[in-house]
């Protein structure tokens, strides 16, 4: 299975969602392989050292360098990272023009995806050739919404892009899922935003909210998933129980 983990908007858990979701899934033994397409590459360095990347999914994007040649280990059994470098943002104009530039992604992970019972794939919070590649790359979306005011914003968009690419480029993607984010189960606000999610996304909204946490915010500048800093935390046991979903709907 490829998730693609997609929102357009920036701050909603989409990085954190990637790197607990397949971190949940090596810890059960599943062979998992993490995909990072932000320019930001802030799930390539909660895992390595930056001065460790000579290659990145730039090279793999662009330069055709093989998948295999670039995937490097994460110091977390069953999960390993193909990384990101900001040399990403240049991607979509080196391949402006270029006949295959949707498929680049999909071409690529086809060489690997034997290896693999499943792939994640952090995306940039934009809906431009990277996010696109990924959805045509990808079996399933998965959409986590900040639980906020604004938690609706854009999600049209979004869905209107999957719709595009389901009718033609990729007919097999499925909407996984809406993973709720960043909750604050404290006010009125957030019940009421759960609602108006639910109103929209129906029986797609994953039963496991994913609730604010210091913990969340703190693994990554430990090069460690939740479930290494602090198993015992409400983000650990939150991010195992989408993990269990996601098995169940896949």
């Amino acid at each position: 299975m490829i998730i693609t983990i997609a929102n357009q908007k920036g701050g909603v858990g989409k990085t954190t969602t990637a790197i607990n979701l397949a971190a949940a899934l090596a810890h059960k033994g599943i062979e998992t392989l993490l995909v990072d397409l932000d320019p930001q590459a802030n799930t390539t360095l909660s895992f390595v050292d930056p001065h460790d990347i000579q290659r990145s999914m730039f090279d793999v994007l662009v330069d055709g360098v093989p998948m295999a040649e670039m995937i490097v280990p994460t110091g977390l059994d069953h999960l390993s990272l193909a990384p990101s470098r900001i040399a990403l943002a240049k991607v979509e104009a080196a391949l402006i023009g270029q006949f295959d530039a949707h498929f680049r992604l999909k071409d690529r992970l086809a060489e690997v995806t034997p290896r693999y019972e499943y792939i994640v794939i952090d995306t940039p919070p934009t809906l431009g050739l990277i996010t696109v590649n990924a959805m045509v790359a990808a079996s399933h979306l998965l959409i986590p919404i900040q639980s906020s005011f604004f938690a609706l914003e854009g999600t049209d968009d979004l869905l209107e892009t999957m719709h595009k690419i389901k009718a033609r480029a990729n007919p097999d993607l499925q909407l996984l899922g809406v993973v709720v984010t960043l909750h604050d189960r404290r006010t009125v606000l957030a019940r009421d935003i759960m609602q108006q999610i639910a109103n929209v996304f129906g029986d797609k909204v994953f039963a496991t909210i994913v609730t604010r946490s210091v913990r969340l915010e703190e693994s990554p500048a430990y090069r460690v998933s939740i479930f290494e800093h602090a198993p015992e935390s409400s983000g650990a046991v939150e991010y195992y129980a989408l993990c269990e979903e996601v098995i169940a709907r896949v």
